[in-house]
């Protein structure tokens, strides 16, 4: 089953994206399939929430999982961190993220 993510890009363009729910995958993973963020400026550390280049921002009231240390200690170090920031390597995609809508934060 594919849920529906709307992604606002760098460049401040909103995209709706399409996302499979059985793949395994997540926010990060989604924005480089759909070439959202420059090649090499998002998920540097292949999604082990060690870089915060996927930081993003939570625009919408969607039931997320709640932060691991690793990346509460991640986003503690991040720039440009707000209250709704999360990594998006750390937000696997599953159907009860349908209709969420992230804004990718501005490059550190």
């Amino acid at each position: 089953m594919d849920i529906k993510i709307k992604i606002t890009d760098r460049e401040g363009q909103t995209h709706e994206v399409e996302a499979p729910t059985d793949m395994n995958m997540n926010i990060m993973e989604l924005v480089r399939a759909y070439e959202l963020a420059p090649e090499g400026t998002i998920g540097i550390c292949g999604g082990m929430a060690m870089c915060a280049s996927c930081q993003c921002y939570v625009l919408n009231d969607v039931a997320l999982p709640p932060k691991n240390d690793d990346e509460e200690a991640m986003l503690s170090e991040a720039f440009n961190v707000k209250a709704n920031s999360r990594l998006g390597c750390q937000i696997h995609i599953s159907p009860e993220l349908d209709g969420l809508e992230v804004e990718l934060a501005p490059e550190a």
